[in-house]
C-alpha cells in the first residue's frame, strides 16, 4: 500500500513539473502562475486577468489550485481567494464546474461522464474552462442561487437590469489595489490581452503568462473565432434563451 502511495507521489510530481514547464514554454494568455511555496508542487497560485469587453475587464482575480496526490487521475480543487459574485462560485470561493468533478456516472447531477474530469485534462484546460464559465455561467445547478437569479434578470432584460453587472464592476475596482500591491499591470485591451507568446527576458515578465492560442490567419477571421481568447459581453447571454 505504501509503495502504491510512493508511486502516486512520484508520477503526480512528474506530471506537475511537466505542466509547470509547459506554462513557461507556452504560457496561457490572461494568467499569472506561481507556486505558493517553491518546495510544494501541489499548491499553485493563479492570478486571472479579466478579459476585455466583458464585465471582468481590468480585474485581477487571485485563486489557488490544490492538486491531489494521485493527479492527474483525480481532479484538483480550484478556489478563488478574491471575492467573486457568480452563479457557479460558492461563497468560500470554490468553483463548481463539471471539469473538476470526479469521473463518476451520476445521472442525478445532470452532467455527462464526458463533461467530467479525466486524466487527459490539465491546468491549461481548467483555466480556459474557468474563463469561459466567468462569462457564460451555468444557471441549471448554481452554487450561488442569488447570483444566478440576478444573472438571469440581467440576461433576460438584455442588460437593462444592471444589478448583476454593477456588483461585478465594484469587485473589479476592488482588485486594483491588489494588482498595485503585487506590481502587476493588468491588460485592458484586446491587443494587450491576446498578445502572441514571446519568450520573455529572464529578468522581467517571466511570471506574466500569455498564450499563443491560435495562428496569425485566425486573428483575421471572424470575431467568432476569438471565443477561446476573448469574450464579448454581447455574446454571453444577451440572446433570447
Amino acid at each position: 500500500m505504501a509503495q502504491r502511495g510512493h508511486h502516486h507521489v512520484a508520477s503526480s510530481q512528474k506530471a506537475l513539473m511537466l505542466e509547470l514547464k509547459s506554462f513557461q514554454d507556452e504560457p496561457v494568455e490572461g494568467f499569472k502562475i506561481t507556486l505558493v511555496d517553491e518546495s510544494d508542487l501541489y499548491n499553485w497560485e493563479v492570478a486571472i486577468f479579466g478579459p476585455p469587453n466583458t464585465h471582468y475587464e481590468g480585474g485581477y482575480f487571485k485563486a489557488r489550485i490544490k492538486f491531489p496526490i494521485d493527479y492527474p487521475y483525480s481532479p484538483p480543487a480550484f478556489r478563488f481567494l478574491t471575492k467573486m459574485w457568480h452563479p457557479n462560485i460558492y461563497e468560500n470561493g470554490d468553483v463548481c464546474i463539471s471539469i473538476l468533478h470526479p469521473p463518476v456516472d451520476d445521472p442525478q447531477s445532470g452532467e455527462l461522464p464526458s463533461e467530467r474530469w479525466n486524466p487527459t485534462q490539465n491546468v491549461r484546460t481548467i483555466l480556459l474552462s474557468v474563463i469561459s464559465l466567468l462569462n457564460e455561467p451555468n444557471t441549471f445547478s448554481p452554487a450561488n442561487v442569488d447570483a444566478s437569479v440576478m444573472y438571469r434578470k440581467w440576461r433576460d432584460s438584455k442588460g437593462k437590469d444592471r444589478e448583476y453587472a454593477e456588483i461585478i464592476r465594484k469587485q473589479v475596482l476592488a482588485t486594483k489595489a491588489d494588482a498595485e500591491r503585487d506590481g502587476v499591470k493588468v491588460p485592458t485591451t484586446l491587443a494587450e490581452y491576446c498578445i502572441r507568446t514571446r519568450a520573455p527576458p529572464v529578468d522581467e515578465g517571466s511570471t506574466l503568462f500569455y498564450d499563443d492560442y491560435y495562428d496569425d490567419e485566425e486573428l483575421d477571421d471572424d470575431e467568432e473565432e476569438d471565443e477561446d481568447c476573448c469574450y464579448d459581453e454581447d455574446d454571453s447571454g444577451t440572446e433570447d434563451s
